[in-house]
């Protein structure tokens, strides 16, 4: 029974993993702002036939967007960013009922180990905790603005790596059960895990607030090390897209560096495949964010990025 759970678990992250995915691709496609309502049951099914098409292009003209960017734009082009932006959503409908029948299936044959409902239970208004979240964060493009607002796309993101974190999480304790595990290293755990948080939300900055095209050079920005009048105010570090990637490729090197130390103490601590693919991993990273600064943040290294 802990097994079934745990791969269910593990299965729940592999498709929210899909979801910020698809939602990267949502965003650099500017997708996000064509499906104008949130319809929970009626939207499940795309538009079928030319006059639904037609009426969905229409609601999407009033928006902001196709006023302030996209005036003109066909309606071949309109299908194009709706494909994403549906696409995302469905897949957060079927990751709302993934969790929720195998949860109900599990509760009703009484196979859910003592401990773990409240846990169950948490992670499943997380997810329905996103949803809004989503919509709210729709919400803020559609008026006086060609792009959602930044800070709730970090929190959108944010609350995503929660689901997933949790579930593999979760997952992992319930495989080893109530099994002491004394080799597990505790104290560089939750020092690496803030400072990940920090780099990833201000990558969702970056990407809300097209950062990633304040500057196309590296290892010097704009010229110099420290271009001139970033972060003037503290608002800058959330508003202005100068400040914004300064801090988001500042924050990389300090990354890399806490990754490499920890890879190392688990070479030395016999550890060498998960040492291997951890340094491996966050040097991937890194090359992956030079690459789109100075190729000018093309779609498929974006996405790669904000997967790995």
């Amino acid at each position: 029974r802990h097994v079934a759970i745990a791969a269910w678990l593990f299965g729940i992250a592999g498709l929210v993993f899909a979801m910020v995915v698809v939602g990267g691709i949502t965003r650099l496609t500017e997708s996000g702002l064509s499906i104008t309502r949130w319809d929970v049951v009626s939207g499940t099914l795309p538009p079928l036939t030319d006059a639904e098409w037609q009426r969905q292009f229409a609601l999407y003209q009033q928006s902001s967007q196709y006023k302030m960017m996209n005036q003109g734009m066909s309606l071949a082009d309109f299908k194009g960013i709706f494909f994403w932006e549906y696409v995302h959503r469905l897949l957060g409908r079927l990751i709302g009922l993934a969790f929720a029948l195998p949860l109900a299936w599990f509760w009703l044959k009484r196979q859910i180990p003592a401990g773990y409902k409240p846990r169950l239970l948490a992670l499943f208004a997380l997810g329905g905790l996103q949803g809004a979240i989503g919509w709210w964060m729709v919400a803020s493009g559609l008026v006086d603005r060609t792009e959602v607002a930044p800070e709730r796309l970090a929190v959108h993101l944010s609350n995503a790596l929660i689901i997933m974190a949790g579930c593999i999480w979760t997952a992992l304790d319930l495989i080893d059960g109530d099994t002491p595990r004394h080799d597990r290293p505790r104290g560089w755990v939750w020092p690496l895990t803030l400072l990940l948080s920090m780099q990833i939300i201000w990558g969702a900055f970056t990407a809300g607030l097209r950062a990633g095209h304040a500057s196309d050079t590296w290892p010097l920005m704009l010229g110099e090390l420290v271009p001139a009048g970033v972060l003037a105010t503290a608002r800058d570090a959330i508003a202005d897209p100068v400040s914004v990637q300064f801090l988001h490729r500042s924050l990389a090197w300090l990354v890399a560096a806490a990754v490499l130390l920890v890879a190392w103490r688990l070479w030395r601590a016999g550890a060498g495949v998960r040492a291997l693919l951890l340094g491996g991993l966050v040097l991937t990273q890194f090359a992956l964010g030079v690459l789109v600064i100075i190729n000018h943040v093309p779609i498929p290294l974006g996405v790669a990025h904000q997967g790995v």
